[in-house]
């Protein structure tokens, strides 16, 4: 092979925040090969394998990119990673089982597996005040967010999609004071003038207990989603959806209620 015909070294490193929707500390860091091996070995204990195309297999190639333009080398982790962990958790809700991947805390990748709801473990329907076969409403949609995105904190992309699932909820444009689009705004606004991450209101403390929060509540659509997703869009810099967020967990749920066909 010519000298021309070489690979080119990357020039910069591939972090988090280019391959992931991740923020503060996280997003800066460089992508390093043990970081990469650990996300393979926690797919592989949770799936029996790694996901073809999915979070382990984006890191190993961000990984290799780096390794080969000088940035990291074999063995090295990223202190995030080390500190906090590189963790796969699946959650179980009505009519599916959704898996979430976590580097330091954030999410970095979420898989949505259908499941039948006549199948449903009674006590799983029960723990979140369910029948096996109702539909999963709005309210538990953002409940359900609180389990794959609930220490991320609101911002004004989190209080757009909460205003518009509130408002398909209720049937109404009026935003209810006190409830959980006010809260939503409100903690955005708090959030847009503090500096750490640890510091904001995040989003469990918004959505926790958001059913019993919604003046009315009824199932999911996929109009309903459209529109939260449309919203949290919206209000995005980057123009997309959070990993498991509002918009995330409402889409599931209309895309579950449609499977179901209730």
């Amino acid at each position: 092979m010519s000298q021309q015909e070489q690979p080119r070294k990357p020039q910069e490193p591939v972090t988090y925040g280019d391959v992931f929707q991740v923020s503060g500390e996280l997003a800066d860091k460089t992508i390093a090969p043990e970081d990469a091996n650990m996300m393979q070995a926690a797919e592989t204990r949770v799936f029996g394998h790694t996901q073809k195309g999915g979070t382990a297999a984006v890191m190993q190639s961000a990984a290799t990119a780096n390794k080969r333009g000088g940035f990291v080398q074999q063995g090295e982790t990223t202190d995030v990673a080390a500190e906090h962990g590189v963790t796969v958790a699946q959650t179980d809700v009505p009519g599916a089982r959704v898996t979430t991947e976590f580097v330091g805390g954030q999410v970095v990748g979420q898989y949505v597996e259908p499941m039948p709801v006549a199948t449903t473990a009674a006590t799983d329907a029960e723990t979140l005040g369910l029948s096996l076969q109702s539909a999963i409403t709005i309210g538990e949609a953002l409940e359900a967010a609180v389990q794959t995105a609930g220490n991320k904190p609101v911002d004004q992309s989190d209080a757009a999609a909460i205003q518009a699932a509130e408002v398909r909820a209720s049937g109404t444009n009026v935003i209810a004071p006190g409830g959980i689009a006010a809260s939503a705004q409100s903690a955005a606004n708090h959030n847009a003038t503090v500096d750490r991450d640890e510091d904001k209101i995040k989003l469990v403390d918004v959505l926790t207990g958001a059913t019993g929060k919604l003046q009315a509540d009824k199932a999911a659509t996929r109009q309903d989603a459209e529109g939260v997703v449309s919203a949290e869009l919206r209000n995005n810099p980057n123009l997309t959806t959070h990993p498991g967020g509002v918009a995330a967990s409402v889409t599931a749920a209309a895309r579950l209620n449609e499977k179901a066909d209730i």
